[in-house]
């Protein structure tokens, strides 16, 4: 299937996005700009898929969706990387420690990681 395509009677522009043609810009405009989605954003799109189905048809038709994912996974991980080293420094849990006695040190950082990762599926992702 051809990525973009022009209606002949109407003149309208269509990029194929997944199995549909949907109405875009002029053609010889670059295509919408693809940005890398990572954990945080796939959990986001999962849940306004399920929850929030007109947002998700609005974003997807307008051509928006990969924009608003990319900011959704930039937030979020800036928030885990924020939250997990000021948890991390509140707690003591130190490169000392880490030296000293690593079982301990991996027991309060992945316990540190999990409540990072709770707060940020609440406020974030809505989860």
């Amino acid at each position: 299937m051809e990525k973009h395509i022009v209606d002949e009677r109407t003149g309208i522009p269509y990029t194929l996005v997944g199995d549909y043609y949907l109405p875009w810009g002029d053609l010889s405009d670059d295509e919408p700009e693809q940005r890398p989605i990572g954990i945080w954003g796939q959990r986001h799109l999962r849940y306004i898929k399920k929850y929030r189905k007109t947002l998700y048809a609005e974003l997807l038709t307008s051509g928006k969706l990969n924009s608003h994912l990319a900011e959704i996974d930039e937030q979020a991980e800036e928030m885990f990387s924020r939250l997990v080293a000021q948890m991390a420094e509140k707690e003591g849990v130190t490169e000392a420690l880490k030296a000293s006695d690593q079982m301990e040190w991996v027991g309060r950082m992945n316990n540190i990681r999990n409540r990072a990762n709770e707060i940020i599926n609440r406020d974030i992702i809505n989860i």
